[in-house]
């Protein structure tokens, strides 16, 4: 970015015209390994086309049975997908649902459901944008204009968008055809293939706090409802199915569609066992009676204790039944006994899948690891190498030549990716696992190019590149009464390269490669954050979940003075040391309330008392942006966020190293530029799709 500086030092109080910088270009480098996927569809009748939306990477279309896949949904406004559905009747029509549809920490959300009537080339957007999430979606078979999806709403907060909709003409038009209260969401809904007046949906009372771990405030005010008439009525079903029902995912057999099955939670704890909130159910006339089909494990247990299974079935054998889940297993008789198909022993997080309708040795398998197809009932499985939908986290560049580009990628583990190949382009080949645990931040160490330490899931790592030998150099006391966050900060000092730090809920430093370390903080998150006010009246489902504190997020050693260190918590407090950590002082700006997560903290490159601070509140359900500047050592602070959308939180927010008044800014959709210290911002997207 210094050429910006360069040619446009002049301009240094105004905007810069667009059409000064618009050649510029986004390069694609990778990695080319899959990350977490949900949605999912094929063309039965083109067994070789597939479709792929990824959490926050847009949609692919495969042509070729997987072997390649290409981005057909880039120019969009959102790129978190929740659900794809092809018409049964007319493969040119497509419908995506945005929104990923998952109660976790690490979610996003989408702005409606889009239309395409060319397979894929063009889309339009066809409302419902409040929903947020949405996660499934069904089509009449013979009717492509008549649809149903499933809308869970805000994960944060409470909202009426929310429900089972209804649309007769091509979602030109909705209706609420099911709807409970502005608490409970749509989460799954299925058309009987024979009888399209049949329709089964899952109905899911869920809002999430803004820490990480027990995070949930699940309720009983949904379940399994049928309609007879088209979507027009609706009735709960109960027979056979546990109190307290939480949670379902239900299939159909298409051969034999009164024989269905369905995964599901309640109350009750979710460790799996006789006595389990988790089950597997089947029932073979029409959901009218339901009954516990087996007490393997493999058939119902969330992954990491969140994502409940999804089960799907041959499209020629009722008895043949898959679910999607730790591993993806399958059932041959009807879902008493199970085998593990993919994924044992070590487990991949599969998400879904899809299967022919009209060859069933073909399926599509999708999860947090990308995409793999079989073509022959799961014998061989194409590769998840090939798909470049990887969740990134905290991007890094070493020191060498040519530079790596370093983070932590989402349920994968970490990666650094060569910033050019040998072969005229970056392949596969030009990238490398580096230790890091998924989600955390990777540091080079500056005086050491063999070395790249990594923290991520309260571990921190240490890897050697000449020896590819990976150390665990976490902090003895992590182990103890500490808190962190699954994307806890580790950095060194801009100033002295020796000096490592690492955040928990109190910040630790070493000066020898991570063999001792010392706390040099005392806890900097606040006392009693309480339970805000987006979780509303929910907060009663979960009373130990309120108890939560949070932990350092954002970390920022000053590059002029090796004592100087900022730091911002999760929970919306700032601070910072002048003495090496002694003595540090809360210079939270007032308005701050609790839980407003600070994302990232920028120390001026040019003076000791200018950072710029990034804020999202999106978990406490409000979408505007927060950057604010100080530049009197945080005794005050101005928000500058002129320019910016107000649905789009900020995630992080840099200045540049050579031209003072040169800012970048990501927000939750796009990437935005400052050429006057932020009083300012213009976009910066580009070629860039809208994703975080």
């Amino acid at each position: 970015m210094s050429c910006i500086a360069f040619n446009f030092g002049v301009l240094d109080a105004q905007q810069i015209p667009q059409n000064m910088f618009q050649e510029m270009r986004w390069r694609m480098v990778g990695p080319f390994r899959g990350g977490r996927t949900r949605a999912l569809a094929g063309v039965p009748s083109q067994p070789n086309v597939f479709y792929i939306g990824a959490v926050n990477g847009g949609v692919w279309k495969s042509d070729d049975y997987g072997r390649t896949w290409n981005p057909i949904f880039d120019g969009q406004p959102t790129q978190s997908i929740g659900a794809i559905a092809v018409a049964p009747s007319n493969p040119n029509i497509v419908y995506v649902a945005s929104g990923e549809g998952l109660q976790r920490p690490d979610l996003s959300v989408g702005d409606g459901i889009y239309k395409s009537t060319d397979a894929g080339k063009t889309w339009r957007h066809l409302g419902l944008r409040e929903g947020q999430q949405i996660p499934a979606l069904a089509i009449d078979p013979h009717n492509p204009e008549r649809l149903f999806a499933a809308v869970l709403g805000h994960p944060y907060g409470a909202n009426p968008e929310r429900g089972i909709f209804r649309s007769t003409d091509g979602g030109a038009t909705w209706e609420k055809v099911l709807y409970k209260d502005e608490n409970t969401g749509g989460s799954d809904v299925e058309i009987d293939p024979l009888n399209p007046d049949v329709i089964y949906a899952g109905m899911w009372q869920s809002r999430l706090g803004p820490w990480e771990d027990n995070n949930a405030f699940p309720g009983t005010n949904g379940g399994l409802f049928k309609s007879s008439d088209g979507g027009s009525t609706w009735r709960k079903l109960t027979k056979g199915l546990p109190d307290g029902l939480v949670q379902v995912n239900v299939t159909i057999a298409p051969s034999q569609t009164k024989r269905l099955y369905a995964a599901l939670s309640t109350t009750k704890p979710t460790e799996y066992g006789t006595d389990s909130g988790l089950g597997f159910y089947r029932s073979d006339d029409a959901g009218e009676t339901w009954a516990r089909v087996t007490n393997d494990p493999r058939a119902a247990m969330k992954i990491g204790g969140g994502d409940l299974p999804i089960p799907r079935v041959d499209s020629k054998d009722p008895d043949v039944v898959y679910v999607t889940g730790i591993v993806t297993a399958r059932s041959s008789d009807g879902g008493k006994s199970w085998m593990s198909l993919r994924g044992a022993p070590g487990g991949d997080d599969y998400q879904n899948l899809w299967i022919n309708p009209e060859n069933p040795k073909i399926i599509l398998l999708v999860g947090d690891q990308g995409t793999v197809v079989t073509v022959n009932g799961g014998e061989t499985w194409e590769s998840w190498y090939n798909q470049p939908t990887a969740q990134m986290y905290h991007a890094i560049t070493t020191n060498g030549f040519p530079y790596k580009i370093c983070g932590g990628q989402q349920e994968s583990g970490s990666v650094c990716i060569s910033s050019r190949g040998n072969d005229g382009e970056i392949t596969y080949r030009d990238w490398h696992p580096v230790g890091v645990i998924e989600y955390g931040y990777v540091a080079p160490d500056p005086l050491d190019l063999d070395i790249v330490y990594g923290a991520g899931r309260n571990e921190v790592s240490k890897f050697h590149w000449s020896t590819g030998q990976t150390e665990n150099v976490t902090p003895l006391p992590i182990r103890g009464n500490f808190r962190v966050d699954r994307t806890e900060p580790i950095v060194f000092s801009p100033v002295d390269p020796h000096v490592l730090y690492y955040a928990a809920n109190v910040l630790f430093e070493t000066r020898d490669g991570g063999h001792t370390w010392q706390q040099i903080s005392k806890d900097l998150a606040r006392e009693n954050p309480g339970v805000p006010a987006s979780v509303g009246d929910q907060a009663s489902l979960n009373e130990k979940a309120g108890k939560q504190r949070g932990a350092i997020y954002s970390l920022a050693p000053s590059f002029r003075d090796v004592n100087t260190i900022w730091a911002g918590t999760d929970d919306g407090l700032v601070w910072i040391t002048r003495d090496g950590g002694k003595n540090w002082s809360n210079i939270t700006p007032p308005e701050l309330s609790p839980w407003s997560k600070i994302t990232q903290i920028s120390a001026s490159h040019f003076d000791d008392q200018t950072a710029f601070i990034s804020v999202s509140r999106f978990r406490i359900d409000d979408f505007k942006p927060y950057i604010y500047r100080t530049t009197d050592g945080g005794k005050t602070w101005k928000l500058i966020v002129s320019g910016l959308p107000e649905n789009s939180p900020a995630n992080t927010v840099r200045e540049d190293s050579e031209r003072k008044g040169l800012l970048f800014a990501g927000t939750e959709n796009a990437v935005w530029v400052s050429f006057n210290n932020g009083e300012s911002w213009q976009s910066l997207q580009l070629n860039l799709p809208h994703t975080s």
